[in-house]
């Protein structure tokens, strides 16, 4: 059956090959690029949305457009610039003003690429939308459910940014670069001429391309990081920080402050501003609390189970039970103590390939 799929174009070269396969394997497809944040937008204090000043087309959208071009297929853009500075910039600043460490890619998933823009492809006559994640969506015949697995190569795995889909966006969701590994991607958008090749991937947040996130929270709030101290765990003052959300948990370099011994943020105090130092063997947890808990093998949990936790997309996973404190909270219990989990990070539970769920780091 040919269905109509809106390809979410980003520019880059997983995208660029994902429309390309769908292209191939005899969809109708039609391209799909968000434009997002652009320097000078911001919802102010009043919740007032200010655009960007008028500017030339941004360089993806100029490079989707042409891909789409050389593949026969229409290319549509959404101007999704308010939704993002509303759903996504709100809660990356809200959190590091409270003292956590976001993670805006997993937010972005859920409230723009399989939120805003999959209702707006829908409303469009798309039957699905699909991206260049490199992750695996597969329908559980026994179950009805959709589940949601690891990518074959699992340098280039996505899925612990998909941890919070529902299954409504799953089921609407193709991932055609789940089964295929990285340089086959290049290969492939080498072959067809695609202009976007040999780009290179992106690694930082995409609106903070250069990873200066606290020069990009002054500037998007208006005001400086509030001023506190540094302390050590019973509280003694070690010394001056030079603006609270300037670190993060398990930081050590960049702190600015020398005191005879190699110190590690372990925590961080909204009310006070304070940050908290302690040695590196201190840093390690043996259990942390999620909240936000989101499902995706199973409709709710109900006992304690065993999985793979990933506390960060690098972390290589530890062994732990996960246990149910309410419909939104779990407890993570770890058979060997983790190394500086950080609060507003994901922790994502894995059985095998498939992804159980996640939550949020409390």
């Amino acid at each position: 059956m040919v269905h109509h799929i809106f390809a979410a174009m980003s520019g880059g070269v997983d995208s660029s090959a994902m429309a390309a396969l769908l292209v191939r394997a005899g969809h109708r497809v039609t391209g799909a690029t968000m434009t997002l944040y652009r320097p000078g937008m911001r919802v102010d204090d009043e919740g007032r949305f200010h655009p960007a000043p008028p500017d030339a087309e941004p360089a993806d959208v100029t490079d989707a457009r042409a891909v789409c071009t050389a593949l026969g297929i229409p290319h549509r853009v959404y101007d999704l610039g308010e939704t993002f500075c509303r759903r996504v910039i709100a809660d990356f600043v809200r959190e590091y003003e409270a003292g956590r460490t976001p993670n805006p890619c997993v937010v972005c998933n859920k409230q723009l690429k399989f939120g805003a823009l999959l209702n707006a492809a829908l409303a469009d006559g798309a039957d699905a939308i699909a991206t260049g994640h490199y992750a695996r969506i597969e329908r559980d015949p026994a179950s009805g459910r959709y589940l949601l697995r690891r990518a074959l190569d699992e340098t280039k795995d996505q899925s612990y940014f998909l941890w919070s889909l529902s299954q409504s966006a799953l089921s609407r969701i193709l991932l055609p670069l789940g089964e295929m590994r990285k340089q086959d991607s290049r290969n492939l958008a080498e072959s067809l001429g695609l202009l976007t090749a040999h780009k290179s991937d992106s690694l930082d947040i995409c609106f903070v391309p250069d990873g200066a996130y606290a020069a990009f929270l002054a500037a998007y709030t208006g005001h400086t990081p509030a001023l506190g101290d540094f302390v050590d765990e019973s509280g003694r003052v070690l010394g001056p920080h030079s603006g609270f959300w300037n670190y993060t948990v398990g930081q050590r370099k960049g702190l600015g402050i020398a005191l005879g011994a190699p110190m590690f943020v372990k925590s961080k105090d909204p009310a006070t501003h304070n940050v908290v130092l302690t040695g590196n063997d201190r840093l390690f947890t043996p259990a942390i609390t999620v909240r936000d808990l989101n499902l995706i093998a199973a409709d709710r949990l109900d006992a304690p189970v065993r999985a793979l936790v990933k506390l960060r997309n690098a972390h290589r996973g530890a062994l732990a039970t996960v246990t149910p404190l309410d419909a939104t909270r779990a407890a993570v219990a770890f058979d060997e103590p983790q190394r500086a989990p950080a609060p507003g990070q994901s922790a994502v539970f894995y059985d095998g390939d498939t992804v159980l769920g996640g939550g949020i780091i409390e």
